[in-house]
């Protein structure tokens, strides 16, 4: 029985689940992965799941499983309230790491990574009489957190399915449908999540002169790392300094003890961020000393993500493969992103090549009028926003499709 992509698709976005909490979700993958004839692992790296299509060569000779692909699809979901006005919008909620109750919504597209790879399955399934070798199909938790991949590798993956000959995966972005993105070298940006606690002295909101204002010290290192892109690094270079959530205090009239600034920080390389780590460090216990404080900040690491870095060769092979499958000119490059992927760490632990690749999520005749009026960054959403969400067709199907070319490209062909 074909399975109705679209439907599934729709289900997982209305109940999207938080990183670490995929449970549904891991299940849905699971069942179909099991209905298709997989060999399925579930519970890998908590809510992960591994599943193994084993397609030996036949008539050739060999007695190996033949060429070993990894395809791999994150589940995880946001804390983000869904705006989208899709009659299949998310009104779903979760609690976050902290227990409190925040929105979920698939604001960053897993749920069509997910049905793709279950689509691109069962199409490798239904074809396996013309190919040979072994598919390992990766269903990941936590990508948001940046800390699925490590936690599957460190769940033993590597012992429980088959080594990878390649890492191959996928992310839908707001490219016209029908675009592939990729290019050799650098893909995305390598970055560190970042907690600052801010440690000043509380008291009464009427007798500011007797306390150290954590607040004003957090507004004060806001504004000041906002310098290090705008004036500490070379405008030819890439770095991004964010700082995406504050928390200090609880009542208007109470100047309180601390601050915690979180703070997202992007660079193409390792020489890059050692420096903008320095400048943040520098910049954070100067503002704590120019408040005069009694306890030094404190700076931890929540996560580090290397970057994504493409094969050369891999991707060259891999565009030449599109080009075959969807004409000339599906594939453009499209820069390096400054967003960040934890997809690499399945490649670099395994010693293989990765090829990773944006396709398209937008309504071309959208996209083409917006490009033309100037407007594609108000009228386009981009991942994370309460407003993103990919049109649903020809997105999909494209999706599918662009893994099984890419699988397919890596298997080997199987004898007649």
């Amino acid at each position: 029985m074909t399975i109705d992509l679209e439907s599934l698709y729709i289900d997982l976005h209305r109940h999207p689940e938080l990183s670490f909490q995929e449970t549904r979700t891991a299940g849905i993958a699971a069942q179909h992965m099991r209905d298709l004839g997989l060999e399925v692992i579930e519970g890998v790296g908590l809510t992960g799941v591994a599943a193994v299509l084993r397609n030996p060569p036949t008539g050739s000779g060999n007695s190996g499983d033949g060429p070993v692909v990894w395809l791999r699809a994150d589940m995880d979901a946001l804390p983000v309230e869904e705006r989208t006005g899709l009659e299949y919008a998310s009104t779903a909620h979760g609690r976050d790491p902290a227990g409190t109750e925040v929105p979920v919504m698939h604001a960053c597209g897993h749920d069509m990574h997910v049905s793709a790879l279950i689509g691109a399955i069962e199409r490798l399934v239904a074809t396996r009489d013309e190919w040979a070798g072994t598919v390992v199909a990766l269903f990941q938790p936590a990508e948001e957190y940046g800390a699925g991949s490590q936690a599957m590798i460190a769940d033993d993956l590597f012992d429980r399915v088959p080594r990878p000959d390649i890492v191959l995966g996928q992310h839908v972005t707001p490219l016209p449908a029908g675009t592939i993105g990729v290019r050799p070298g650098t893909q995305m940006a390598a970055s560190d999540g970042i907690t600052v606690m801010l440690y000043g002295r509380g008291g009464h909101g009427s007798r500011p002169h007797s306390t150290i204002d954590p607040i004003v010290l957090a507004a004060a290192t806001v504004m000041r790392l906002q310098t290090i892109v705008s004036r500490e690094v070379d405008p030819r270079d890439v770095a991004v300094v964010t700082v995406g959530s504050i928390h200090a205090g609880l009542k208007n009239n109470i100047i309180p003890a601390e601050a915690r600034l979180e703070l997202s920080l992007r660079y193409p390389d390792d020489a890059a961020r050692e420096r903008v780590l320095a400048k943040v460090e520098r910049i954070v216990n100067a503002e704590a000393a120019a408040s005069g404080v009694e306890t030094p900040p404190t700076i931890t690491t929540d996560h580090t993500l290397p970057p994504t870095i493409n094969d050369h060769d891999a991707t060259a092979r891999l565009t030449a493969a599109f080009h075959r499958a969807f004409g000339e000119g599906t594939v453009i490059d499209p820069g390096m992103f400054t967003g960040s992927e934890d997809v690499s760490w399945f490649a670099r632990e395994a010693g293989v090549p990765l090829v990773f690749w944006f396709w398209g999520g937008v309504d071309p005749k959208a996209f083409a009028e917006a490009t033309a009026a100037g407007t594609v960054e108000r009228d386009i959403p981009t991942n994370h926003s309460p407003f993103y969400a990919p049109v649903l067709q020809p997105t999909l199907d494209n999706g599918v499709a662009n893994l099984v070319v890419a699988a397919r490209e890596w298997l080997a062909p199987r004898d007649e």
